[in-house]
Formats: C-alpha cells, sequence, structure tokens
C-alpha cells in the first residue's frame, strides 16, 4: 500500500497573514504615490512656540476661621492673541509659574471666585453652584494683561461658561490638557487639573470626578488591548484549522 499525498493550499493562518501583508504593502505604495503626486502649497501660518507645559500650582482659598473652602491644584496656560507695539497681530503662549504667582478669593453659599496674579497678568475664576441639583461649574473666566509688548492693554472675559461640571462635595479632575475657550483673543490651557470650589472637607479635596478626556484615555488601550487578543485568537484558531486540514490530505489507497 502506498500512502498517496494530496497537495494542500498554505494553512489559512499564514495565507491570512501573507494577505495582510500584501494589502498593507499595497496601500502603503498607493499612499507614497499619491503624496508624491500633491502639488506643493502654500505654507500654514506659523503656530506660537511652546513654553513646555506649565508647573503645577496650589491655590487655596479660605474662609474667616482659616479653613480651606476652594481649593485647586493645577498648571495653566495662558493663549493670547493681541496687537504688538509694532502694529502686528501676534499669538503667544505664555505659563503661569506658582511661585510667581499671588492668589486671593472668596467662598459664598453658592459662588466662589479664585483670583490669580502675575506681574501684569490678572485671571478671574467664577464658580456657580446649584443648590437644588448639588451640582456646580466654571461659569467666568476672565483675563486682564498688560505686557511690554502689547500695543494697548489686553481685556478678555465671558460670564457665560459651563466648565469645569462637579458635585457638590466632590472634586472635579483632568489629568489631560484641556483647553477652555473664553473668547477670539483667549483661552486657557489647563494641565492636571484638580479643583473643588464647594463643600471642601478638613482641607481635603472630595471624591474626584474624571472628566470625559481621562475616561477616553483610560478607554485606548482598553479598545486596542481587546483588538490584539482578538487578532491573536483568529490567527491561531486559523492556523489550528488548516494544521487539521493538511493530515486530512494523508490518505492511503
Amino acid at each position: 500500500m502506498i500512502p498517496h499525498i494530496r497537495k494542500q493550499p498554505l494553512p489559512v493562518g499564514i495565507t491570512f497573514i501573507v494577505v495582510l501583508a500584501a494589502t498593507l504593502h499595497q496601500s502603503l505604495t498607493d499612499e507614497a504615490t499619491a503624496t508624491t503626486a500633491i502639488p506643493p502649497t502654500s505654507a500654514a501660518p506659523a503656530t506660537p512656540a511652546s513654553p513646555g507645559n506649565p508647573e503645577r500650582g496650589n491655590y487655596n482659598v479660605t474662609n474667616g476661621n482659616g479653613t480651606a473652602c476652594l481649593m485647586a491644584r493645577m498648571g495653566l496656560q495662558l493663549n493670547v492673541t493681541f496687537l504688538s507695539t509694532d502694529k502686528k497681530t501676534v499669538q503667544e503662549l505664555v505659563n503661569l509659574h506658582p511661585n510667581q504667582t499671588k492668589f486671593a478669593g472668596s467662598c459664598d453659599a453658592d459662588t466662589a471666585t479664585l483670583i490669580l496674579m502675575e506681574d501684569k497678568t490678572n485671571l478671574t475664576f467664577s464658580f456657580l453652584l446649584n443648590t437644588t441639583s448639588k451640582k456646580y461649574h466654571l461659569s467666568s473666566l476672565a483675563l486682564s494683561a498688560s505686557w511690554p509688548d502689547m500695543a494697548a492693554p489686553l481685556s478678555a472675559s465671558n460670564s457665560g461658561l459651563d466648565y469645569l461640571r462637579g458635585t457638590l462635595g466632590r472634586s472635579y479632575m483632568c489629568r489631560e490638557e484641556q483647553t477652555l475657550s473664553v473668547d477670539q483673543n483667549f483661552s486657557l490651557n489647563t494641565y492636571q487639573l484638580q479643583v473643588q470650589p464647594f463643600g471642601v472637607s478638613s482641607d481635603q479635596f472630595g471624591e474626584a470626578e474624571e472628566c470625559e478626556l481621562d475616561e477616553d484615555d483610560m478607554l485606548i488601550p482598553i479598545i486596542v488591548g481587546a483588538a490584539l487578543s482578538g487578532l491573536v485568537l483568529i490567527v491561531l484558531m486559523a492556523y489550528l484549522i488548516g494544521r487539521k486540514r493538511s493530515h486530512a490530505g494523508y490518505q492511503t489507497i
């Protein structure tokens, strides 16, 4: 009896990998060709030079008996557009330096204010508390600045904001960089922010309610890990199926 070997195609797992590699190679080749064919365009407007991430500062407002009624821990970066002394429109990124920043503020039953002052820059945060829903938010942000290269002092404010939303007795936290737009000339970039304007107890932050940016940042690794696990499982199953079929190809005559 002579064993007869029937020719079999490549295992499904290997075929899948080969096809995937060929597809990616073709896609990259097409993309490179398309990129080469695009005619040159005019350069985009220059963006302001980044001073790097700002240092994180601690800013606590105390009430009459000396205990904290508003707590804030954050790095702050001003994004400001103004007319310079040589009549040019300038956009600058400026970090606040905690060791050079003075602060003050006030706390009431449903309002709280934090004022930061550095050199010729004043930044004011105003928070509102809805006593019915027990929810608070940043309702107003105001900047006044008089820098040497400004043609005139800058004033920007917005009292219709709805940022940094949290619950009474809890803090609002956002580790990721977020941008708080105020008007066309001013926005505020925050880094590693944690703030609690109401319901502070024992000079400590309450339980943190994290921002959507932080939640998305935690979700991405989970999705990527699940996708990779699924891909490994598919390749393994394809390999086992292909191996089983190759064994079935050996027949005895």
